[in-house]
């Protein structure tokens, strides 16, 4: 690559160029599961690569950091004890199989009924 061109990296538009070449491996108004932590919940945004702040990321224990090089989800998440939003990367999520649905009351604001295992989308994206 010749060092003299301008690199195709630009803050706003390169989280979409990788994204057009990575995939990321679970949809919109899909049930997932954490793979290590006993939760689960409705993915409701993707980021191509790690999009969070460097202090969240930090907090994070150094030997159970992922990889930011990948898809990172927003999840309406819930647990035994409370609801909430979970930010996941790729690598510790597990498709849920279970069939139940998911009870973030914020789940109706997003999703249509939960049918087939998914949450349809229920608003345009851009």
């Amino acid at each position: 690559m010749d060092s003299a061109r301008p690199s195709r990296y630009h803050p706003r538009q390169g989280a979409k160029d990788v994204m057009l070449k990575k995939r990321a491996k679970y949809h919109l108004g899909q049930v997932v599961r954490h793979r290590k932590h006993p939760f689960r919940g409705v993915v409701f945004d993707v980021d191509a690569v790690f999009s969070n702040s460097e202090e969240w990321y930090d907090a994070i224990p150094e030997d159970s950091r992922p990889a930011k090089e990948q898809p990172f989800y927003h999840l309406l998440a819930e647990n035994d004890q409370s609801y909430y939003v979970a930010y996941v990367s790729e690598q510790n999520l597990l498709p849920d199989y279970s069939g139940e649905p998911v009870d973030h009351p914020d789940v109706p604001d997003l999703f249509g009924e939960f049918e087939d295992g998914v949450y349809p989308l229920h608003f345009q994206l851009n």
